[in-house]
């Protein structure tokens, strides 16, 4: 099947990093008719809508969702766009809000014969076998539910057997017995007769050890497809990969710093609190050519009017850090702060990062890079600190991690190289390994 006869895929990702594994296509920081009209009409097979609804409420995320795919639907109309899939990207550890979004996408698009739960991301070791998911790291395979992921104060779970944990998320609407599994044996039988099968929104859960797995399995989606069935997608980001079925990226990741600016000094914003985030700052802090400066967001909690002080203390540091040919590591505090409840936790998590964009946009003009660890910082990076509507995305400057570019005629940092590095991405070296690939080290 050839790229022309493929359906537009449309990706309504929940936080900035779900197009970790393809390249060339855009990413919407907006949903408006016209921006979305944009998307559908570049010449990439994908686009990306970053609704970033896993920083949100659940009512929030609701009405976020159901908004864009109202837009959805008129830009369709509009492009006359018959041919497309949507796909709900969200996290490979299983924290976001589902059933939610797919829910009201599927009020809003469908209906739907299925939603296929998949959410496999090899560049980060997480597979699906036997309905079962994991993580596996060093040779060692640990069901996701045994992880710290598990734990999130916000997106908790006790199942990694994928039909329990739609059970549980879905409070028993869908009961575990429902769901449909295509495990490793079933794929390679081939899925064409089971696919043109189902209906009524089936929840199916696909199991994926390696891309190939994925790649004749969405070919077999495409022919269904094509005849006539409506799939929704609740995946991570692998299955893109062998939905879009690119090309290699046009430069290659060990080339990415042909993008930096100048060869100048980059900063480096780290907002994610995950175990994986701390150890992957305490290396990058060893590193010759970076300075670290730490954010003490205690200090915001306690009074939330010093933000404007802290804001010209820190661009302050981070201005001779730069005069000094050096990289800033901005880091917020690792001390774990405590909320009465997750709306407390959310809200205050949105003060510290509207102060982390008031230091970015007072970041030097000549920038020659951006490093933003975590995903909703990254999405907070884009959407706040840059203002940015779109931006085009380059590739991967290492497995998992994007870089995009901001526009030409951006008003302050123009081609500006933007690294998006998820949370729960790499081993502890891999934020130093973007660092130096950025900065030609």
């Amino acid at each position: 099947m050839t790229n022309t006869a493929r359906p537009k895929i449309i990706v309504i990702d929940d936080d900035p990093t779900g197009s970790q594994t393809v390249h060339s296509c855009l990413l919407l920081l907006k949903w408006d008719v016209a921006t979305l009209k944009q998307g559908l009409l570049d010449e990439s097979p994908i686009f990306f809508i970053l609704a970033n609804t896993r920083a949100l409420t659940p009512s929030e995320a609701e009405r976020t969702t159901r908004n864009v795919c109202n837009n959805l639907k008129q830009a369709l109309a509009e492009t006359n766009t018959q041919d497309f899939l949507v796909v709900s990207r969200s996290d490979s550890t299983l924290r976001g809000h589902y059933p939610l979004e797919t829910d009201v996408i599927a009020a809003e698009l469908g209906p739907f014969d299925a939603h296929f739960m998949v959410p496999a991301f090899f560049a980060a070791g997480r597979i699906t076998l036997n309905s079962t998911h994991y993580i596996e790291s060093d040779g060692v395979r640990t069901p996701v539910h045994q992880t710290e992921f598990a734990q999130d104060s916000v997106f908790s779970y006790s199942h990694s057997y994928l039909p329990d944990y739609v059970a549980e998320k879905t409070a028993g609407k869908i009961v575990a017995n429902q769901v449909k599994c295509f495990t490793l044996e079933v794929l390679q039988q081939g899925t064409m007769d089971q696919l043109m099968a189902l209906n009524n929104n089936v929840c199916v859960v696909v199991d994926a050890q390696q891309q190939t797995d994925l790649d004749r399995f969405s070919q077999e989606l495409l022919a269904a497809a094509a005849q006539g069935k409506k799939f929704l997608f609740r995946s991570a980001a692998s299955l893109l990969t062998s939905l879009a079925a690119l090309p290699p990226q046009p430069i290659a990741a060990k080339d990415m710093a042909r993008y930096t600016r100048g060869q100048k000094p980059g900063v480096i914003l780290v907002g994610s609190h995950v175990n994986k985030t701390t150890r992957q700052l305490e290396y990058l802090l060893q590193q010759p050519g970076v300075r670290g400066v730490e954010v003490e967001v205690s200090r915001l909690k306690e009074n939330p009017d010093q933000a404007p002080a802290m804001v010209a203390e820190i661009v302050s540091q981070v201005n001779t850090i730069y005069d000094q040919a050096k990289t800033a590591v901005l880091y917020t505090s690792r001390q774990e702060l405590t909320f009465t409840d997750a709306t407390t936790r959310l809200a205050f998590g949105e003060a510290v990062s509207n102060l982390l964009m008031d230091i970015l946009r007072g970041l030097p003009a000549d920038l020659g890079f951006l490093i933003s660890k975590g995903g909703i910082t990254s999405n907070d990076t884009l959407s706040n600190g840059l203002a940015l509507t779109a931006a085009r995305l380059l590739g991967q400057v290492i497995p998992g991690v994007s870089v995009v570019i901001t526009s030409p005629d951006h008003p302050q940092f123009p081609n500006l190289p933007v690294v998006l590095f998820p949370g729960n991405v790499g081993g502890d070296d891999a934020v130093a390994a973007a660092y130096e690939r950025m900065a030609s080290i």
